[in-house]
């Protein structure tokens, strides 16, 4: 099978990102977009995945992370979505439970065409703690969102946190969890002939 690959650029006023992306990788990466934490939960996206990712990002860090944080999500979203072409034969559906210490994130992704994400939802705690560089559930939703809508993948996240109020923590196992089940995703199933959609057609 040819290998899935491509490479986006897109530069702007505010930001200059560059992603390279192997859908058929070892889960190898080289992640450099200024957001320290950003970076950490990239590379565990690519790691569990099996992608092998390149990001390299300058942003206007000095005035905030927000368009950095976001570019970085459209970036990615038209790297896969460039990779996977017409999307025949892919499975089109994911899904993964996982844990780390007291929190699961279930994690639910569909590669329909139609990009969808309404932010992470479930028992989320009140107050977190080891907020890097800034970084928030805010931001990771504004990523989330522009990955989404860019892929064309609905994308649910459910998080069950009662306790733990590390921020750290309660991203590990979302970034673990969406490469996983986009792994699953973006697989060919030998039995799929075409575009895996009754339309024909995954846009």
């Amino acid at each position: 099978m040819k290998k899935r690959i491509a490479e986006v650029k897109r530069k702007t006023k505010e930001t200059d990102i560059t992603v390279k992306l192997l859908i058929e990788g070892q889960g190898k990466s080289r992640i450099d977009t200024g957001i320290g934490i950003l970076d950490h939960m990239l590379e565990l996206f690519s790691f569990h995945g099996l992608f092998d990712l390149v990001i390299r990002a300058k942003g206007d860090l000095k005035v905030d992370i927000h368009h950095t944080n976001e570019d970085i999500g459209i970036v990615l979203g038209d790297a896969f979505k460039k990779a996977l072409g017409d999307k025949k034969g892919i499975k089109r559906f994911g899904s993964i439970s996982v844990p780390m210490e007291d929190v699961v994130a279930n994690v639910v992704v569909d590669i329909s065409g139609r990009g969808f994400f309404s932010g992470i939802k479930g028992s989320l705690p009140k107050a977190l703690k080891n907020i890097d560089e800034g970084y928030s559930f805010e931001y990771a939703n504004h990523f989330f969102e522009a990955l989404a809508k860019r892929l064309g993948m609905n994308l649910d996240i459910h998080l069950s946190s009662f306790a733990n109020t590390d921020l750290h923590t309660n991203l590990e196992p979302i970034f673990k969890g969406l490469g996983i089940a986009l792994d699953q995703a973006t697989q060919i199933d030998p039995r799929r002939k075409g575009v895996p959609s009754t339309k024909g057609v995954i846009d």
